[in-house]
């Protein structure tokens, strides 16, 4: 079977990630969607579901190599959005759900890029969605503590993975989408009707054109959705 060339958005279901798959596919990429539930709504645009994927699971995400393998796939970008938010302060900090964010968050995309890697070649590209709550110079707040330090953390395996896959091609870019209104923040409080939040179709789009403009040369950078680079 001849090699495809495929855009893989891993966390699909709802939100950033079905945005980020249909606006793709609409454009004329070829895309692959991996989804924690079943994608119905893809499946109806004709986009290429990978279905129950769990990144938490070493073997679910084996399952997507085999899925992507047997329909003769290579990943022109391996974008990640798949992620958890539970808010906290020093008092309601619960560590079983630190813990369960660190796995999603941190250790999603880690394992998610260590299974894939055989399907990434010179060229490829690999966005890992963050927050700009990660940012360790950005943070003038507080609170938040599993959110935050499970994304600084998946910042760090990004910024990692940049340095490791450089040789063989490969550019990696952490993305903050901007404060979307979507089921992740709408305990953040403020008011989605205002300019405090984006749309997920905004957020996605310029996520999408931040990857786009990814390259080598920036490989291993901090982004914001509206091209702004972030510190870390």
């Amino acid at each position: 079977m001849s090699a495809r060339a495929v855009k893989l958005v891993v966390g699909a279901d709802r939100g950033i990630g079905q945005c980020a798959a249909v606006q793709l596919h609409e454009r004329g990429d070829r895309v692959a969607a991996a989804c924690l539930g079943d994608g119905a709504d893809l499946v109806a645009r004709g986009i290429a579901v990978h279905r129950e994927i769990d990144v938490t699971s070493d073997g679910s995400v084996a399952r997507l190599l085999h899925e992507l393998t047997a329909a003769g796939a290579r990943l022109q970008w391996l974008f990640h959005v798949a992620g958890v938010l539970q808010l906290d302060d020093l008092e309601s900090v619960d560590f079983d759900e630190v813990r369960r964010e660190f796995e999603i968050n941190s250790l999603g995309p880690l394992r998610v890029v260590k299974a894939l890697a055989p399907l990434l070649d010179d060229g490829s590209k690999v966005g890992i969605v963050t927050s700009r709550v990660a940012s360790l110079g950005d943070n003038t707040s507080g609170l938040m503590y599993a959110y935050r330090m499970s994304k600084a953390a998946a910042n760090m395996a990004g910024l990692n993975l940049s340095h490791e896959l450089r040789d063989r091609g490969v550019a990696v870019l952490m993305l903050h989408p901007g404060m979307v209104a979507t089921d992740l923040t709408k305990d953040l409080g403020g008011n989605y009707a205002t300019a405090e939040y984006i749309t997920p179709v905004a957020a996605a789009g310029g996520l999408i054109a931040n990857m786009d403009g990814l390259s080598l040369a920036t490989s291993g950078r901090f982004q914001h959705s509206n091209g702004e680079y972030l510190p870390w």
